[in-house]
C-alpha cells in the first residue's frame, strides 16, 4: 500500500487531501447571479450542521507514473463548539481496517495497525489552514468559504447520494492565501441545503488529482466512535513530525 495520499504537505508537512488546471478562462467569468444565492443557503444549512457520516471513495491519479491508487471507507464530519473535528478509515481487504485518521483540535493522527505505528502531524499556526482541507463542504457557511477562496458558480449538477440524486452546485475554488501552492485549485459538488459536498477534485500544481465522491450520506445522526477509534498500546509506535 503507497503512503496515504489523503496527506502531502500543505506548507510541507501535508499530502494532498483529497488533484491539471481548468482552461484560464473559466477564473476570468463574472459572478454568476445564483452564487449568492448558494452561499445564503449554506449559511443557513450550516447553522444546523451537528455532524455527518458517509462513505468516501477516492481516486488519486500521480500524473509521473500514470497510476491511480483507490481508498475508500468511512467517514464522519463532527461540530465541536466552533471547531471542526474529523475521522476517516481506510478499508483493505476483508473490509479491515488499514489506515485509521483522526484529526481533532489542530492534530492529525494517522493508525496504521500492520505496523502498529501512529503519525502525528500538529498544525501549530496552520490549524485554520488544515480545517480549510480536511472539513471542506462540510457543515461549513457560505459566508466563511467566500472569506477564505475565490469562488465562481459552475452551474448545477446531479448527483446520487444513495438511492436518491441531489442537484448540486458545482463551485470552483481559488485560494485567496498567496502562501498557498498545494493546489491549483479545488472544485466541490455542494448540496447548500444540507451544507456539505458530494464530490471534491483537488488539482495539484505537478498534475496529480485526487477525486472524492461521497455517498450514503447521514445528517446529524449518532457517530459510532468506536469505528474510527485509534488503540494504542504499550508497543505501538508513535512518530510526530
Amino acid at each position: 500500500m503507497q503512503e496515504f495520499k489523503y496527506m502531502k504537505p500543505i506548507r510541507g508537512v501535508l499530502s494532498a487531501v483529497i488533484l491539471a488546471a481548468l482552461p484560464t478562462t473559466i477564473f476570468g467569468q463574472a459572478a454568476s447571479p445564483q452564487l449568492g444565492g448558494v452561499l445564503k443557503q449554506m449559511d443557513t444549512a450550516s447553522k444546523n450542521f451537528r455532524n455527518a457520516t458517509a462513505n468516501f471513495h477516492c481516486d488519486y491519479y500521480e500524473r509521473v507514473v500514470r497510476d491511480t491508487t483507490t481508498q475508500q471507507g468511512p467517514v464522519y464530519f463532527q461540530r465541536q463548539g466552533d471547531q471542526m473535528q474529523m475521522g476517516l478509515v481506510v478499508e483493505g481487504p476483508q473490509n479491515k481496517p488499514e489506515k485509521i485518521v483522526q484529526y481533532k483540535d489542530g492534530t492529525l493522527q494517522m493508525f496504521e495497525p500492520s505496523v502498529d505505528q501512529i503519525t502525528v502531524l500538529h498544525a501549530g499556526a496552520d490549524q485554520a489552514q488544515y480545517s480549510q482541507y480536511f472539513t471542506l463542504g462540510f457543515g461549513g457557511s457560505g459566508t466563511a468559504l467566500e472569506r477564505a477562496w475565490n469562488v465562481t458558480d459552475l452551474g448545477t449538477e446531479t448527483l446520487p447520494d444513495g438511492s436518491q440524486q441531489v442537484k448540486t452546485d458545482k463551485l470552483d475554488l481559488t485560494s485567496k492565501d498567496p502562501a498557498s501552492k498545494t493546489f491549483t485549485h479545488i472544485t466541490i459538488w455542494v448540496d447548500p441545503t444540507r451544507a456539505l459536498s458530494l464530490k471534491q477534485v483537488f488539482y495539484l500544481a505537478n498534475d496529480d488529482k485526487r477525486t472524492c465522491n461521497y455517498s450514503d450520506v447521514k445528517l446529524n445522526g449518532k457517530i459510532d466512535m468506536k469505528t474510527f477509534e485509534i488503540k494504542k498500546n504499550d508497543h505501538t509506535t508513535v512518530v510526530n513530525r
